[in-house]
C-alpha cells in the first residue's frame, strides 16, 4: 500500500493503532482468568457409561443333566449333576442332597469336570432358582458386621424353610432320573479321589 498524501498517512495510522487497541482487548477479555476457583475436592464431571460384561461361555460338554465332579471348595470331589447355567456364568448344581449331602449350590465350570454319564433332568423344574436366589439379605451382612466388631460369635448359618421346601422338591424329581440309571446312584455317592500312582491325563471321565 502506497500513502502519497502525509494526511492519508497518519489516517492509516490511526486507522490500524484502533483495530490493534480493541483487537488486543478483546483477546485479554476471552484469556481472562475466573474470578472464583473451584474448590481443590471439586470432581469434574465425567461422562459415565455402563459396560456390559457377556457372562463367560459354559465348555460343550457341560450340559443340563451331565454329572461333575467339583475340583474345588467346600464339597471337593463329590460327584452333582449339572441343572442348568446361569446368567452369571455359574452352573447350578444338586447332589442330589440325599444321596452325597450336596444342596443346590452355584459352582464355577472352571473348577469341575464334566463326565460323560448323562441324566435325563426334563421332569426336574428348575427355573425358579435365578442367581438372586443365593443372594443374601442386607440384613444377615448388617448383622454379620455388628457382631464382628462386637467380637460376638459368629451366628451358625440357618437354612430357610423355604429353600428346603426348593431342595425337597427339585430333589424329588431328580431321584427319580437317577434311580432309572442303574448303578447311578453308587457312582454319585461314591468320592473322586487319586492316587499317586493315577494318571489323570490318561482317564476317560
Amino acid at each position: 500500500l502506497t500513502l502519497s498524501h502525509p494526511r492519508q498517512h497518519s489516517i492509516f495510522q490511526a486507522v490500524v493503532s484502533f483495530y490493534t487497541y480493541h483487537f488486543a482487548k478483546m483477546t485479554a477479555a476471552a484469556t481472562k482468568p475466573p474470578r472464583y476457583y473451584p474448590a481443590e475436592d471439586a470432581k469434574s464431571s465425567k461422562s459415565t457409561y455402563k459396560v456390559r460384561q457377556n457372562p463367560p461361555k459354559i465348555r460343550k460338554s457341560i450340559t443340563p443333566g451331565t454329572v461333575l465332579i467339583i475340583l474345588a471348595g467346600r464339597f471337593r470331589g463329590k460327584r452333582v449333576v449339572c441343572l442348568k447355567p446361569l446368567e452369571s456364568g455359574l452352573l447350578l448344581v444338586s447332589g442330589p442332597y440325599k444321596i452325597n449331602g450336596v444342596p443346590l449350590r452355584r459352582v464355577n465350570p472352571a473348577y469341575v469336570i464334566a463326565t460323560s454319564t448323562k441324566v435325563d433332568i426334563s421332569k426336574v423344574d428348575a427355573a425358579s432358582i435365578t442367581d438372586e436366589y443365593f443372594s443374601r439379605s442386607k440384613d444377615d451382612t448388617k448383622e454379620g458386621e455388628e457382631a464382628f466388631f462386637e467380637g460376638a460369635a459368629p451366628k451358625p448359618a440357618v437354612v430357610s424353610d423355604a429353600r428346603k421346601e426348593d431342595q425337597k422338591k427339585v430333589d424329588a424329581a431328580l431321584l427319580q432320573a437317577v434311580a432309572a440309571v442303574p448303578m447311578l446312584e453308587g457312582y454319585l455317592a461314591a468320592h473322586f479321589t487319586l492316587s499317586s500312582s493315577d494318571k489323570p491325563h490318561k482317564m476317560k471321565f
